[in-house]
């Protein structure tokens, strides 16, 4: 796809021609290929640091498949430049660990919330600010696991900065905070932990940008801990193709 160097976005590396106004946001640059196999007659666009583009069509409409790296300020760079080129509406589709132990390994935890456990989004709004996704989005994305038969949950997760501070807080310096910490969003109900959501819904808030996200589960820690022993799911096909099918969901909604 040509592109005016005028009009390139510095960390995306995109013009608006090659961003539809939906956008598909996995973390991982390695993702972005699978998933833009659900898209019709889907094109590499570029890759750049930790931003690999593809863009096609589902139901005629543009779509874009964003990789944003890991953690908050990555994925508020994308968004905030992708808005900036017109996109308006974003699916995040990433992997999670369970904490509520309904929440079992091969999962979809579709977020309506997040604990904002991350740095990016105090230079956006107050803490006492909640990290919500767009309603319409969670609606379709629930619409859409319920039509694919996929086991699903629906709730709060937990957005951090720190992967091994979650993972392994017995080695932090401030492992009794952390741990501490951890056992309220277990009381709290709070059903799984990842590191992007909480950024991706105060941005969409502050950019009037509609924003939800799905999560593969990968293990659930809190379930070893009781003795139930589950294999790791690294497939993460079943959140994508929730995600897909919510896109399309929200494409025929705004068509109306």
């Amino acid at each position: 796809m040509l592109k005016d160097n005028k009009t390139v976005k510095y960390h995306i590396g995109c013009t608006a021609d090659d961003i539809g106004k939906y956008c598909i946001l996995p973390g991982d640059p390695g993702r972005c290929e699978k998933i833009a196999a659900y898209l019709d007659n889907a094109q590499f666009v570029t890759s750049n640091r930790e931003y690999t583009t593809f863009t096609g069509y589902l139901l005629g409409e543009k779509v874009s498949v964003v990789s944003t790296g890991i953690g908050g300020p990555s994925a508020a760079i994308a968004v905030e430049e992708l808005a900036a080129l017109g996109a308006h509406t974003f699916i995040r589709i990433g992997t999670c660990g369970g904490i509520n132990t309904k929440v079992c390994a091969g999962d979809v935890v579709i977020a309506a919330s997040a604990v904002r456990c991350d740095g990016t989004t105090r230079e956006y709004a107050p803490e006492c600010f909640p990290a919500t996704a767009d309603f319409d989005a969670t609606c379709a994305l629930v619409k859409s696991a319920q039509k694919l038969g996929i086991s699903y949950h629906v709730g709060t997760v937990h957005s951090k900065d720190s992967f091994y501070g979650q993972a392994a807080p017995e080695n932090m310096p401030m492992s009794e905070y952390l741990t501490e910490r951890w056992n309220v969003w277990k009381r709290l109900g709070v059903l799984a932990s990842e590191m992007e959501a909480s950024t991706l819904f105060v941005v969409g808030a502050a950019r009037n940008l509609r924003c939800g996200a799905c999560f593969n589960v990968l293990w659930n820690q809190e379930r070893e801990k009781q003795g139930i022993h589950e294999e790791e799911h690294h497939d993460t096909d079943r959140a994508i193709r929730v995600a897909v099918e919510a896109i399309k969901e929200m494409i025929k909604q705004d068509s109306v």
